[in-house]
């Protein structure tokens, strides 16, 4: 391939910790404003999108500095979890619960079931995405 472009580093450089921080707070914020799991994880899986269109080959490391098929199972057993839990306190599937906490340095500070399926939700799309961009990533081996 040519010669990788400077510009390009160096403007992923400047934007990938701030694209990051944007996804997770879309996932956190998802609950009082536009914005969750999904969302969340398609900003964050860009980050890393970035990153890899700037080297496809992989000269400077992988695009994941984690295993994304980890994050894809986890994500789903998460958000299957999350979502089964309601059975337990005689709920329906998907269910949605609610409670208040008294934080110490906080305050209070309401906390709902939706948060760790949104959580499951946003590691299912940023590993699914690390999961393309690896096998994207790697050269197909030829049959002998």
């Amino acid at each position: 391939m040519g010669e990788r472009s400077l510009l390009l580093d160096v403007g992923i450089r400047a934007v990938f910790h701030t694209v990051l921080l944007f996804g997770i707070f879309l996932l956190f914020a998802g609950h009082n404003a536009p914005g969750g799991g999904f969302i969340g994880g398609l900003v964050t899986a860009a980050a890393f999108v970035l990153r890899f269109v700037a080297d496809p080959e992989g000269r400077s490391g992988r695009p994941l500095p984690f295993h994304p098929t980890s994050l894809l199972g986890g994500g789903i057993a998460l958000a299957v979890l999350t979502a089964a839990a309601s059975w337990l306190f005689g709920g329906e599937l998907l269910e949605s619960g609610k409670a208040t906490l008294d934080a110490p340095l906080l305050g209070a500070v309401k906390v709902t079931s939706a948060l760790p399926f949104d959580i499951g939700v946003y590691l299912v799309v940023v590993g699914l995405v690390g999961t393309v961009l690896t096998t994207l990533g790697t050269e197909r081996e030829e049959p002998a």
